[in-house]
């Protein structure tokens, strides 16, 4: 089983960093974000998916367990960038 380190790991070496006020890591340059239960709950092959994913057209994408609302994607977005 993958532990939580190891996902971690795989996210830092794709650019994430974690913001430990939100409780996500960011890449703000692919403007993608995963929340920390997203990670934990999810295996690292559905991580790495996701990772190559990236953005769509240039607007910021949520992985979360459950969808944020849309007030919840607004702030997110003023916050990073």
């Amino acid at each position: 089983m993958t532990t939580l380190a190891t996902k971690s790991q795989i996210l830092e070496d794709a650019g994430y960093a974690y913001n430990f006020d939100r409780t996500i890591y960011v890449n703000r340059k692919t403007k993608t974000a995963f929340s920390a239960e997203f990670v934990q709950n999810n295996p690292e092959e559905e991580i790495k998916r996701r990772i190559s994913e990236g953005s769509q057209g240039g607007k910021w994408v949520f992985h979360f367990n459950v969808r944020p609302s849309d007030a919840v994607r607004r702030e997110l977005e003023s916050v990073l960038g």
